[in-house]
């Protein structure tokens, strides 16, 4: 079968996959598994969290469903192994998180299992390899990988805005991954694309389901994962740099927010109304168009990852320069909007 096929039959079974379970997981979930409204949530009654379960479902049985389609070559199934051992590790996680609110699971014991769940990847053969020695590489994919698997978690405070950055990052994976030789990459973040994609109408139908913490930090880890098994450096030497682009967006929303915490003399690792798309609708932005915004920021970064593995050293250089000055006005302009 031709490769074309099998990326495109990935994408769908994982759509229609996701799409199938998702009903039958808020029939399951009604009554127990709940977000009630109060505080940052702003949400018309209790809404079910097991959103992110089918997003897994679709994932996981579409890459069993390929692998018994085509070969993968020697080694990669020993990485993917990593991949979804950590994945499996983060969702549990999650789900607890999910059972126990509004308390929820303590930072402490969210950081342990995350460090762990990274140490799950190193061991499988995933981390970041731009840097030949250990004390540099394993330190950095630790810091790499718990850092996006709470990003996303932070994102997710708006209908559709975490998983709409889900879709653009997995869509910018796939584009730049896809001329290389890293196979599960490819198919995992097609995998991923197509569950988020049909996993985004029901963040906004009339009967929604929300992703929960399990789905977000699970998009997090996979993401983070994902972004440090292919190759960005086939082509130019500041290749491997890209993911910094492709993940500009909750990269940037993270740093914003704990940056703004601590100006308050805030715990950064403690909830408050300073993420950026509640600022922004403190500016009366509509949610669609505070969507819009943050969907077409990180398609923009993801072209400037793109253009980052094929061109030469200066325009790398003037792409960082501009992303730095540019982000950093932003924040300016983000900090001056009164939240109280």
């Amino acid at each position: 079968m031709k490769t074309f096929v099998l990326y495109l039959l990935c994408m769908l079974t994982a759509g229609v996959i996701t799409a199938a379970s998702l009903p039958l997981l808020r029939r399951l979930s009604a009554g127990k598994l709940l977000d009630a409204p109060g505080g940052l949530k702003q949400h018309r009654g209790s809404v079910p969290v097991l959103g992110g379960s089918g997003i897994l479902i679709g994932t996981l049985a579409s890459l069993v469903l390929i692998r018994f389609c085509t070969a993968f070559p020697s080694g990669t199934l020993h990485n993917l192994r990593g991949i979804f051992i950590g994945g499996a590790c983060i969702f549990a996680l999650g789900l607890v998180d999910d059972f126990k609110k509004p308390k929820g699971v303590s930072v402490a014991t969210k950081l342990l299992v995350q460090a762990l769940a990274a140490g799950a990847l190193i061991y499988y053969g995933v981390s970041i390899h731009a840097f030949t020695s250990p004390w540099i590489s394993w330190p950095l994919t630790f810091l790499w990988v718990v850092g996006l698997t709470n990003a996303f978690n932070l994102l997710d405070i708006m209908d559709g805005l975490c998983v709409s950055q889900a879709v653009v990052c997995t869509l910018g994976l796939a584009v730049i991954a896809l001329p290389s030789e890293y196979v599960y990459v490819n198919f995992a973040a097609l995998a991923l694309l197509g569950a988020c994609l049909a996993f985004w109408p029901y963040n906004h139908a009339k009967r929604k389901i929300f992703l929960g913490d399990s789905g977000s930090t699970f998009l997090g880890f996979m993401i983070a994962a994902l972004s440090i098994g292919t190759g960005y450096s086939e082509r130019t030497s500041w290749g491997f740099l890209a993911p910094l682009f492709i993940l500009a967006v909750p990269l940037f929303d993270t740093a914003f927010v704990s940056l703004a915490r601590i100006l308050k003399h805030k715990n950064p690792l403690k909830g408050s109304n300073d993420h950026i798309a509640l600022r922004l609708k403190k500016l009366h932005w509509k949610s669609p168009f505070i969507l819009l915004t943050f969907a077409a920021a990180g398609l923009f970064f993801n072209i400037m990852a793109f253009t980052l593995t094929h061109c030469c050293i200066e325009i790398a250089l003037a792409l960082f320069v501009f992303s730095a000055l540019a982000l950093g006005l932003i924040a300016v302009w983000l900090l001056h909007i009164k939240t109280e």
